[in-house]
């Protein structure tokens, strides 16, 4: 009949045996069990002994997000698939159009919050694999798969000497997410060792490679949240690295850990540990207290806006930019607004900071969310500065 169509079958009971059995088929009972259309394809095509039976991915019902994401929300989704090739993913994709079911890419799981539970099929990111492209002896172009950790492929990268990278350790998620995120720290962001990414038109099929310039890179965002969100799934990203990279060290909290420890000279190993040391210190382990790390996005202002928030509050923590703008510590914000440390039965704000919303154990989502509209909602009323969620709010 084909992949899409599909022959309805009408039972009659003609005596009670029979009867007995189209009941324990409609009600799933006894040897019934209902399958998904995609557990049925990989079904037929092992049983009729197609070619391409051993390559189709394994289908999982059922799956925890509690397991695989680091807020720890006890959620599911209905069916979920680990794609590890390009071929996979497509797989995927065409199941999800034929079903007509709602598709969610998930790398690490480190910067989501679920609602609810999801009504759809989970793509999980599990791409492998390390590759130089090419190398001057100085420079190199190195592509990495979007399943590889990030804090894993950080640290191979410092192992192997290719620097650049090492401000951005111990951060948690997938090499995929990253430049989705444009994620930074301690004065580095992705955007500044990115090179390229390919990834897979979720409609179509096709992998395209996005450059610098397509990626649209902002703070903390991309194209991929904003003009071509939920359209594509990022396979793999090259970076450009530096053996002999400058150290970023400007942050205080850098210089402050560099001269608790003594380095005068520090190397890129050295700006990598401090800077574990100083997210260790500060951020909670997911795989203790559930958490996404930061929660809420530094809101940035104009001069004008800023101006006004600094007359009623002189000493606001503040970043100055280069384009003449200003960053604000929304740490500080919410700190001030008295939020740090509270708890609220399930969830509450980190006592040791103020941007960290932490799941103390069977926390909803919309437990954890209403938590954080309150927090917006007094930081808006107090300072007159806008925050904005850097967790993707999924409604289910």
């Amino acid at each position: 009949m084909g992949d899409s169509k599909w022959l309805i079958h009408k039972h009659y009971a003609s005596d009670y045996p029979r009867y007995q059995w189209i009941q324990e088929l409609l009600h799933e009972e006894g040897e019934a069990k209902a399958i998904s259309q995609e557990e049925w394809q990989v079904s037929l095509a092992r049983r009729t002994g197609s070619e391409d039976a051993e390559n189709i991915p394994q289908v999982l019902s059922d799956w925890s997000f509690k397991a695989n994401t680091t807020f720890g929300v006890d959620a599911t989704a209905k069916r979920a698939v680990e794609v590890e090739s390009d071929a996979d993913v497509r797989w995927v994709l065409e199941q999800t159009r034929e079903a007509e079911l709602p598709l969610l890419v998930l790398g690490g799981g480190s910067n989501v919050l679920l609602h609810n539970n999801w009504n759809g099929l989970v793509l999980k990111m599990a791409m492998k694999g390390v590759q130089v492209l090419s190398d001057d002896g100085r420079e190199l172009d190195v592509v990495v798969g979007a399943g590889e950790g990030w804090h894993e492929w950080v640290m191979h990268a410092l192992d192997e000497g290719w620097n650049g990278l090492e401000n951005l350790a111990l951060i948690p998620g997938s090499v995929g997410a990253s430049p989705m995120q444009n994620i930074g720290a301690y004065g580095v962001e992705v955007k500044d060792r990115f090179l390229w990414l390919e990834a897979i038109h979720q409609e179509t099929g096709a992998l395209e490679r996005f450059d610098f310039a397509r990626c649209e890179f902002g703070y903390r965002d991309s194209i991929f949240k904003q003009a071509e969100r939920d359209q594509w799934v990022i396979v793999r990203v090259a970076f450009r690295l530096d053996r002999e990279a400058p150290l970023q060290t400007e942050y205080g909290a850098i210089q402050q850990e560099l001269q608790a420890c003594n380095v005068e000279s520090p190397s890129h190993r050295d700006v990598a540990e401090a800077v574990m040391r100083i997210r260790t210190s500060k951020l909670p382990d997911p795989s203790v207290l559930g958490n996404a790390g930061s929660f809420f996005k530094n809101p940035i202002l104009d001069s004008v806006l800023f101006d006004r928030v600094k007359q009623h509050h002189p000493h606001v923590v503040h970043y100055p930019l280069e384009d003449g703008r200003f960053k604000l510590a929304a740490g500080w914000l919410i700190d001030q607004a008295g939020w740090k440390g509270h708890r609220r039965n399930r969830c509450g704000v980190h006592d040791r900071q103020a941007l960290v919303l932490v799941n103390y154990g069977g926390a909803t989502g919309q437990e954890i969310w209403s938590l954080a509209q309150d927090i917006i909602a007094d930081v808006q009323t107090k300072f007159g500065v806008q925050l904005e969620p850097e967790v993707n709010q999924i409604q289910g």
